[in-house]
């Protein structure tokens, strides 16, 4: 019996010549990653209760400062200084600083640390975005990831798999985003529960390795235990001159077995948000064009890489935002800030009215810079808008793509961008 991608990841790093849906494997771990918020206790439950004094690979491991860095209080600076004095101690090559990293789930792939066939994880959920690479990533908690960092291994349930055909090419202004959104809101929220999300299809030809990274970001939102997309020239010239090792792609069997196939139209699918409280609460944008903003958020680990920073700056040239709004921008990533300074976008930013930041998590989690309060409507480039993800638990939040934010930043409520914009200039479509 065939295998699929995820499966044989697993089989590889358990040293099998095969695994099956059920079966529990302890697998070698080829990279992994941690933060200023899981770094703190996995380095105190690994020295002090597994007796580790150093990791099992220092250059296997990436740290970041990326969620309440630069610290917003003097709690927050405890665990930056937690986290820097553990990575310092225990030599760690990928040690990210404040002002030169960012966001983990941006950092690793633009730095060529996560690669096609092998297995990584994360403490932290949304390490399922690494699978846009080919490789099976899935996030942990901090007692696994001391086990890792001490032992460079873990137990894992082999998951079932679910496949996700997609035909055909996005209309314009519809980005990865509102592919995904359409796709947790037909399955729900639990409706990949504990299995893997594995995206295929000649629609994902035409749809950049920035927006792939989009798509597998939010198979979380689903509950999958990972996503993962075929290796194939768009995987092959994103890691060109990136890549930090030798790799070797994965491909499913064509007798691989799934759980349930599901086949999409792409073509058909709008411009979309997900509304309050919920990522799997779909809805057409023409359903709730109109809906009156207090903020628009424009970053995190989904959507301000350079491709979506772009997409939102040709939206705004020559405008601004509207009366009463604030818009707050966040890139990824520090490089993605330095090549939004290259390219002129941080001058059509800051001239249109909004608030830069550092590169940091920031208002998705609703940690700093643009947390919002009791009754506030914010539309989001975010994964997440269930109570108090971004503050208050009253706030309500919409996920859109950067295009539909930029244009509802303009015109203070929900808008399709075309109102704003007829078309994207061809360079950034």
């Amino acid at each position: 019996m065939g295998m699929t991608m995820t499966e044989k990841i697993l089989a590889r790093g358990a040293g099998r010549e095969s695994v099956k849906p059920g079966d529990l494997v302890l697998a070698k771990v080829d990279f992994a990653m941690g933060h200023d918020l899981t770094i703190p206790p996995a380095g105190r439950i690994m020295r002090e209760q597994m007796g580790a004094e150093k990791i099992w690979d220092p250059d296997r491991v990436a740290v970041t400062q990326d969620h309440f860095q630069p610290a917003k209080d003097a709690a927050s600076a405890t665990l930056g200084r937690l986290t820097r004095e553990f990575s310092h101690e225990m030599g760690i090559k990928w040690y990210f600083e404040v002002g030169q990293g960012g966001i983990c789930h941006t950092v690793l792939p633009e730095h060529g640390l996560v690669l096609p066939g092998e297995l990584v994880v994360g403490a932290d959920s949304h390490s399922c975005t690494y699978g846009a690479l080919n490789n099976f990533a899935t996030g942990i908690g901090s007692t696994d990831l001391a086990c890792v960092l001490a032992l460079g291994e873990l137990w894992f349930r082999v998951p079932e798999t679910l496949k996700f055909v997609y035909h055909n090419r996005l209309k314009e202004w519809v980005e990865a985003k509102d592919l995904i959104l359409y796709v947790i809101g037909q399955i729900g929220v639990d409706g990949a529960r504990s299995k893997a999300m594995e995206h295929v299809g000649e629609a994902l030809k035409h749809i950049d390795m920035e927006a792939r990274l989009t798509i597998t970001n939010m198979a979380i939102e689903a509950g999958a235990k990972n996503g993962i997309l075929e290796f194939d020239e768009v995987t092959k010239k994103y890691l060109d001159g990136r890549a930090k090792r030798a790799y070797t792609p994965v491909t499913s069997d064509p007798d691989a077995v799934y759980e349930k196939v599901f086949e999409f139209d792409v073509e058909k699918v709008e411009l979309g948000v997900a509304k309050p409280m919920s990522p799997d609460n779909y809805a057409p944008l023409s359903e709730v064009a109109g809906t009156r903003l207090d903020q628009v958020f424009i970053g995190s680990c989904t959507n301000s890489r350079i491709t979506d920073l772009r997409r939102a700056a040709a939206v705004l040239e020559g405008r601004h935002v509207a009366p009463g709004l604030r818009l707050i921008i966040t890139p990824s990533s520090h490089q993605v800030a330095i090549q939004a300074e290259k390219e002129g976008l941080i001058g059509t930013f800051l001239a249109a009215g909004a608030a830069w930041t550092t590169a940091t998590c920031g208002a998705c989690l609703g940690g700093h810079m643009g947390v919002l309060g009791d009754g506030e409507v914010c539309l989001s480039t975010t994964n997440r808008n269930f109570p108090g993800r971004m503050g208050h638990p009253k706030a309500q939040v919409y996920l859109s793509n950067p295009a539909v934010a930029a244009a509802s930043a303009v015109t203070g409520v929900i808008t399709h961008p075309s109102e704003v914009l007829k078309h994207l200039p061809a360079e950034v479509a």
